[in-house]
Parts: C-alpha cells; sequence; structure tokens
C-alpha cells in the first residue's frame, strides 16, 4: 500500500563515500535509526515522503467508512465501524508525530497534501455504494494493508518501526471484521450474496494495485531496501496477498474476477491476470471517481478546524509562560 510513497520519491543523497558507509554498515547490522542520529538527506526525504503518505491514507480511509456509521444495518456493526474508524484516526496521529520527528511539521504535511505535492494511498479514490463495500474495505484493503505494514515493523528507522507494531494489530482487528461482514453476505440471501461478488468484484483489482508499480517499473524500491525501510518488493507482497486471499473466498464461496488465475504447483503460488496499470496511473495522477470528493474534505476540515489548532497553540502558550512565572517566583 505505501509503496505508493515512493512514486517520484527523491533519494539522491550528496554526502561522503565514507559517511554513507558508515551509515550502511548500521543498517546491515540492523541497528535502528532514531531521530537525533546523522542519517542521509536521501534516507530522511524518503521516509518523510512514505511516512506522510501512509497517515494521509489513514485520515482519508476516515471517509468511506465514516459515510456509512449511521446506515450500518445493525447497532453491533455500527459499534465496530465506528470503532474502526477511530482506530484510523489514531493511526494518523502514530504517523504523522514520526514524521514530525524527521523535522518536517504536520501543518507542512498537509499543505503538501492540499496542494497536490503529496499523495494518499489510490484505493481511497473508489466509491462505497453499499454496506458489502466495507466488508470489501476490510477484508481487502485492510488485508492488503496489512501484508505492506508487517514488514515495517522491521523497519530500519526507529519511530516509524514502533509506531508500526499498534497499528498492525489494529489493523488485523479491520480485517476480520471486514472478512465477518462478507462471510454473513455470502451466507444470506441471493441479494445479499450477489451484493458480496459484486464488491469483490470491484475492490479485487483496485487492491492488488496497493503494492504500487511492477519491480520493474518501481525507481526507488532498489534503494529503500537497501536502507531497509522495506523489506520486501512490491511484486513479492502482492503475491503474497493473492495467494493468502484466494483461499478466503474460496472458503466464503465467492468467485475471483480474474479468468486467468490458476494455482501453480511448481512456484507453489497462484499466476494471476495483468493488471491495468493505465487504470492505476490515472487514479494516482488524480483521475479517479473520488479524487476531487477526499481532498474537498480535507481541505474543508483543514480551513474548519484552524481555530481550533489556533486556540490550542495560544492555550499551549499561556501555560508555558505562566509556568515560566511560577518558576520565576519560585526563586
Amino acid at each position: 500500500m505505501y509503496a505508493q510513497g515512493l512514486i517520484n520519491a527523491d533519494g539522491e543523497t550528496d554526502e561522503t563515500p565514507a559517511f554513507l558507509e558508515a551509515f550502511q554498515a548500521r543498517i546491515d547490522a540492523e541497528q535502528k535509526i532514531e531521530p537525533n542520529d546523522p542519517m542521509p538527506s536521501g534516507y530522511r526525504k524518503t521516509l518523510i515522503r512514505q511516512i506522510s503518505q501512509h497517515a494521509h491514507s489513514e485520515i482519508v480511509g476516515m471517509l468511506p467508512e465514516g459515510n456509512w456509521i449511521t446506515r450500518a444495518p445493525t447497532l453491533r456493526r455500527k459499534a465496530a465501524l465506528l470503532a474502526k474508524v477511530q482506530d484510523e484516526g489514531g493511526h494518523g496521529l502514530y504517523l504523522y508525530s514520526a514524521a514530525e520527528t524527521l523535522g518536517v511539521s504536520r501543518e507542512e504535511m498537509t499543505e503538501d497534501l492540499l496542494a497536490g505535492r503529496a499523495k494518499y494511498s489510490s484505493i481511497f479514490n473508489y466509491p462505497t455504494p453499499t454496506w458489502a463495500d466495507i466488508g470489501a474495505i476490510g477484508w481487502l484493503v485492510d488485508g492488503a494493508a496489512i501484508m505492506n505494514q508487517i514488514p515495517l515493523c522491521r523497519c530500519s528507522y526507529g519511530p516509524y518501526a514502533r509506531a508500526m507494531i499498534r497499528i498492525c494489530k489494529e489493523e488485523s482487528f479491520h480485517q476480520r471484521q471486514g472478512y465477518e461482514i462478507m462471510m454473513t453476505l455470502a451466507n444470506g440471501s441471493a441479494q445479499q450474496k450477489s451484493l458480496a461478488q459484486d464488491a469483490l468484484d470491484r475492490w479485487w483489482w483496485p487492491s492488488l494495485m496497493m503494492f504500487g508499480p511492477s519491480d520493474s517499473e518501481s525507481q526507488h524500491s532498489d534503494q529503500s531496501m537497501t536502507w531497509k525501510i522495506k523489506r520486501f518488493t512490491n511484486d513479492e507482497l502482492r503475491q503474497k496477498f493473492v495467494d493468502a486471499t484466494v483461499p478466503q473466498a474460496d472458503f466464503i464461496g465467492l468467485a475471483m474476477p480474474d479468468p486467468a488465475l490458476r494455482w501453480n504447483a511448481e512456484k507453489k503460488g497462484y499466476d494471476f491476470g495483468t493488471i491495468d496499470w493505465d487504470e492505476f496511473w490515472r487514479v494516482v495522477k488524480g483521475g479517479g471517481q473520488m479524487n476531487r470528493d477526499r481532498i474537498a474534505a480535507r481541505r474543508k476540515a483543514w480551513e474548519e478546524g484552524a481555530w481550533v489548532r489556533e486556540a490550542a497553540l495560544a492555550h499551549a502558550k499561556k501555560r508555558a509562560a505562566r509556568r515560566a512565572a511560577e518558576a520565576v517566583a519560585a526563586e
């Protein structure tokens, strides 16, 4: 999912060979890099780009699901979905905080998103017209996210790796929640099963696109893997996701929308059809059905929340001044 954050990433760095060699030795020794440690500028820029895209994706990902909270079919479903949306808000907070340790402010990251200089995952630019879409998002989208995120728990940058530990635990619940929704629909009436199949048909290929471009087109993956920001290539993660998800669909009686899907005994994995990369790039570049709505919602929230940020800052300054005055008086 967050390999998309490396699209157009600038991993160039201009440090001396001796500095880069010493830094790489720490990486190869599996030492965590911390905020105050010396690091190549390219390493810092790559992390800022990837972590901010990850954070933006968590926040934007709240929008399609938040729209379904009041329309969920039962009180239990409403409560579970509300908890999931709350989790995603927390994930965004953890990740923005991790990115801030690299010297970028949350305001800068948000302004980059609103100005089109930063992206969020392309998956959130697809509409969610039925309740089954919420199940498909949990099962497929969060399932793909977990495939991406578990290796990030071993990312070489300490604050990012530590944030991912809790995020992955919560995402596993989200994936199970979505799969349980799809299972319930698939075992329900003919109409309910049809809704589940339709959602799978629409979300399957965009979910495969979440892993980013194919390895042959992913220009910055090699450097990210050398720095151990990433641990697997885009295609390796995509294959793991397909191999894990196809049996799950079979178990609940849903058919994968890929006539080329075949088990390959030699490689012990599934062969699958060709992804529509033209669609991927169109959506990444702003041509998805929901691109404008998502950015408009983020801009509205950012502008209408300005007074809250200003009030919090004023309160913090007043509190700091009061503490300073008390310290002087105590002397």
